[in-house]
């Protein structure tokens, strides 16, 4: 059974795929205003990330040596580190296709309703990540958490 600790820090590190999600929200949050305290537990990070010059990367970095790979860290730890990664590399992929092949129809109405359905989507992922990590449980998500299990 994780420490406290360690399940804080799982749901912090979910708070990482959590903060680059935010992006697709941008209509809702202008439509419904009242959507916008689903951004609060993400601002921790999205100081991290802008005080420090490339905070991406250098978060990426220090994830990935100092939890990641470190064998001294609780597999539970370095599972949620990985997968929170992993998600957040598959959210990064999709932000770029929205603005390289999205860009023109930007302010469609498909576009946008597909937008806010990818963040009403990404968020029922991260709520269901942070809920196993706070149950002690590794989340299960098919194809992610298979390759973070044959990744460590």
């Amino acid at each position: 059974m994780p420490s406290v600790g360690a399940k804080i820090l799982g749901v912090f590190l979910y708070m990482i795929p959590w903060s680059d999600s935010l992006t697709f929200g941008n209509h809702l949050f202008i439509k419904y205003p009242f959507t916008q305290i689903i951004q609060l537990p993400a601002i921790p990070i999205m100081l991290i990330e802008s005080s420090l010059p490339f905070g991406n990367l250098l978060l990426f970095i220090a994830i990935f040596i100092g939890i990641v790979r470190n064998s001294k860290v609780s597999y539970f730890l370095r599972f949620n580190a990985l997968q929170s990664i992993l998600i957040n590399i598959g959210i990064i992929i999709l932000s770029f296709i929205f603005e390289i092949v999205f860009n023109p129809f930007l302010n469609s109405l498909i576009i946008r309703t597909f937008s806010s359905t990818l963040l009403i989507s990404l968020f029922l992922v991260i709520v269901y990540c942070v809920w196993s990590c706070t149950q002690g449980n590794e989340p299960n998500l098919p194809g992610i958490s298979q390759a973070t299990k044959m990744q460590l």
